[in-house]
């Protein structure tokens, strides 16, 4: 049973790796995401988030991301909502699969305004032949300073990439 997961799993690859990949001019993505507070009390927040890419070339774009976040399903409102930006580095060698990795800084809103700031990422794993739609997990270090206190969160995301264009 092992070599048959482990052939699987080669296969996968392989498939992914062979076919070639041009650099989108832009992507627009979007997701389920979740976010846990990594201190000594334990928060989880909820939510979506999404994102816009401009591609300088094809390792280097600029992104910008949202998201909206609600401690509960029975909150009033959001608990969070976080808006960053900054720069992000692809590695377009593998075919359809397209590790990332990114620096973010901007603002999060709940009972005030404060900084966002994280790094982190993700893959882009295309979905179709003709490069348009990929799914993209990712997984972020997210910190929140407000109020002269910094909050230490993890952002994990899942979502659907729709790619716009190539770069020549």
């Amino acid at each position: 049973m092992k070599k048959l997961m482990m052939a699987v799993l080669v296969f996968s690859v392989l498939t992914t790796v062979a076919h070639a990949q041009a650099t989108p001019v832009a992507d627009v993505a979007g997701g389920f995401s979740v976010i846990q507070v990594a201190k000594s009390f334990n928060v989880t927040a909820y939510g979506g988030s999404g994102s816009v890419a401009l591609n300088v070339n094809n390792w280097l774009g600029a992104v910008g991301d949202f998201g909206i976040y609600y401690a509960s399903p029975f909150a009033p409102g959001p608990a969070a909502g976080t808006y960053t930006f900054g720069p992000r580095f692809s590695y377009r060698h593998w075919g359809r699969f397209t590790p990332f990795a990114q620096a973010l800084l901007g603002g999060v809103r709940y009972a005030n305004n404060g900084l966002a700031f994280g790094a982190g990422g993700g893959a882009d794993i295309g979905l179709d032949n003709g490069g348009r739609f990929a799914l993209r997990p990712q997984v972020e270090y997210f910190g929140f300073r407000a109020n002269g206190n910094t909050t230490d969160t993890v952002r994990f995301s899942v979502g659907v990439v729709f790619r716009i264009g190539k770069k020549s």
